[in-house]
Order: C-alpha cells, then structure tokens, then sequence
C-alpha cells in the first residue's frame, strides 16, 4: 500500500472559541488524486493548514495518536516540508503580484525562489545553473517559458497563476496542493490553468524526480467549484461544517443527492467528458454554481 501523504486522527482546530474542524480523520495516500469539496467556511482551509504545518489542533489525549501526520511525521521543519508540498493558492498569487516589491521579480526569479521556500526576491541562497536548467524546464511545461524576464505585475492573472504552478513543481514535490486555484480567472485562463493540472497529474514515463517534478505528484485539490475536478481526481472528501459529510471513490461521491445535502440546497449534477457541472435545481434563476 502507498505510503500515507497526510494522516488526520480526530483533528480539531478552535478559533474563536469554535469548532472549525471538528474531529475529522482522513488519510491520503502517495498517487491518490484527492478533492477536498465544501462550501465556504467549512473549513477547507484549515485542513490546508494542518498539511502545512501553518495550523496547529488541539492536542490528543495521552494515549491517543498524533492528530496530524505529514510523510509520515507528526513534527517537521517548516522549511524541509515546504520542499516536499507544492503549493498554489489564490493567496500566494497576491502576494507575488501585489503592489510590494515581489510583484517586480521576474518570472524565473518567482520559479527559483520555490527552491529557497522563500517569496519574492532571492536575498537568500546560491542559483546554480542546475536550478536555472530546472526553472526554464518548469516554465516550459507551463507553457509560460516566454515570460522568463517579464515581472510578475506585468503578466496576466493567468499568466502569473501558471508560473506559479511553475515554481510548486520546480523541486520536484510529492504532492500538489492547490488551494481554491483559479480564484480571480476568467474563463479561459481558468480553462488553461486546469488542462496544465491534468498533465501534472499523469506520470511521464520513464521520467525521473530530477526533471522538474514530471513524476505525476500527489494532486490534493482544495475547492468549492465543482467544475474544477479534474476527470484524473478519483476521491471526492466532501467538507461540511468542520466535519466529514462523504469520503470515496468519485463516482459514489459526486452525485446530485450527495451534493444536494453539502451545498443544502437542490444541485442538478451534469458531466461531460469528465468533467461536471451543477446547477441549482429548482430554484428561480437557477445557474451553474
């Protein structure tokens, strides 16, 4: 059996005096394509949190097994585990276009500093031509190797988004995280970003570790947007109120009924060509949601 990336044993985070996640047990294994569905504020990004080390729950009974493990590990370096964990966040995105000085780093720059863990401009650490060798193949794959000397605040979100996926697979990571991914996309770009995580998660045969993360990762996908599943997703955890509501294979889990009792409101399910859609069912002005 593949070794565990993430192990949660009755995990339970407060903030404010509330439950956020409340109790939940999960386990993800290596090559195990995993979507972590739920409305807002039920918690998705806590359980982010705790992969990342980022968030801490409260601690077990004396008896009991750590509530969190990651690669097997219930302690690690924040810095060591980054270098595992590829990450791509509408968050991350802000912080690398926004108005501060890493929105003027350039497109190679933001792909180099995934191997430092660090976030904008590399104050810290050698660039060997190994590192450039990886980032340029890193953009390539992107599709976004023209953009190696443009600042990242003179690309489109689209484009900034890509190269972003570029530096959370630059090292070669063991999983992918993906966090609400195509917050901000329009359409299209939101259409390129998702067929380039299609191609993360098949392997390239006979590829190694070495080539810029072309062994297919562990793709862990955090949304609310059904539409953003991949066909190559194979479990569906569905997320509500801090608690498991459903866990297993896709096509058990993504169903209009299942849906129906996460969102609380009547959701029509469609797919095509692997990928679904919902509408509201019933509802006046019903649309895709």
């Amino acid at each position: 059996m593949p070794e565990p990336v993430l192990e949660l044993s009755n995990a339970t985070v407060v903030k404010d005096g509330r439950r956020v996640l409340d109790g939940l047990t999960l386990t993800i294994r290596a090559g195990e394509h995993t979507v972590i569905l739920g409305p807002n504020g039920a918690g998705k990004s806590l359980l982010i949190g705790l992969l990342t080390h980022v968030e801490r729950p409260l601690a077990p009974p004396d008896d009991a097994p750590p509530p969190v493990r990651v690669f097997g590990e219930d302690r690690w370096n924040v810095f060591d585990l980054r270098s595992r964990l590829g990450i791509v966040s509408a968050d991350l995105h802000h912080r690398f276009v926004g108005g501060n000085s890493e929105g003027r780093i350039t497109g190679e720059a933001a792909v180099l500093s995934g191997f430092f863990a660090s976030q904008g401009i590399l104050r810290y650490g050698h660039v060997t031509a190994e590192m450039r060798r990886l980032a340029a193949d890193a953009l390539a794959r992107m599709g976004v190797a023209h953009l190696d000397r443009r600042r990242m605040n003179e690309m489109s979100s689209g484009e900034a988004r890509r190269v972003l996926l570029a530096r959370a697979l630059v090292t070669g990571p063991q999983a992918l995280v993906l966090d609400e991914p195509t917050t901000g996309l329009d359409l299209v770009a939101r259409h390129r970003f998702m067929e380039r995580v299609r191609e993360i998660a098949r392997p390239t045969p006979g590829a190694g570790r070495s080539n810029a993360g072309r062994v297919a990762a562990t793709l862990i996908l955090i949304t609310h947007h059904v539409d953003e599943i991949v066909p190559e997703i194979g479990r569906v955890v569905l997320l509500r109120h801090g608690r498991l509501l459903a866990d297993g294979p896709r096509e058990a889990v993504l169903t209009s009924e299942r849906l129906s009792e996460l969102f609380e409101v009547p959701v029509a399910l469609e797919e095509r060509e692997g990928y679904c859609r919902t509408l509201l069912a019933g509802l006046a002005g019903s649309h895709p949601a």
